[in-house]
């Protein structure tokens, strides 16, 4: 994994730890993280709070011009929202950590012009095939199942 999808993943296993679910995303600028965040959905009571909408929140407002050259690191496929929220940031590229437990609407992010990256990464499928058999409830809560 390069540094952002480290990055990334970090934020995950900080979300386990936690007791939410083991996503993690970071925001990237110019070659800085700018904004990191994990899925807090469990540990605010909230029924938005993915791991990209948490990095977004934390990276705090930014130009449009500075969206449109970022790049969207998550250690998961982008679910709907997320990938609305990068949609109308126009973001131009995301970079997923894995696609393999769950796959948000990849090709509708292709089909608006952004470029993603799929890393497939052993340790983002492995945390997530572990929190998925584990907390099959949680996870199904999750993705609106």
């Amino acid at each position: 994994m390069d540094k952002f999808l480290t990055a990334a993943y970090e934020e995950a296993k900080k979300g386990l730890t936690e007791g939410g679910i083991p996503i993690g995303a970071v925001l990237v600028i110019d070659g800085k993280i700018v904004g990191r965040g994990h899925n807090r959905r469990v540990q605010k009571d909230s029924p938005t709070l993915h791991a990209e909408i948490d990095c977004f929140e934390n990276a705090g407002r930014l130009k449009a011009s500075d969206y449109q050259k970022a790049t969207l690191y998550s250690t998961l496929s982008p679910c709907d929202m997320c990938s609305g929220a990068a949609l109308l940031y126009k973001i131009p590229k995301v970079v997923i950590g894995e696609n393999k437990t769950f796959q948000g609407p990849e090709d509708h992010l292709r089909e608006r012009g952004v470029e993603l990256e799929i890393v497939n990464s052993p340790e983002c499928i492995e945390i997530m095939d572990k929190f998925i058999k584990d907390k099959p409830d949680l996870w199904n809560e999750d993705i609106g199942v």
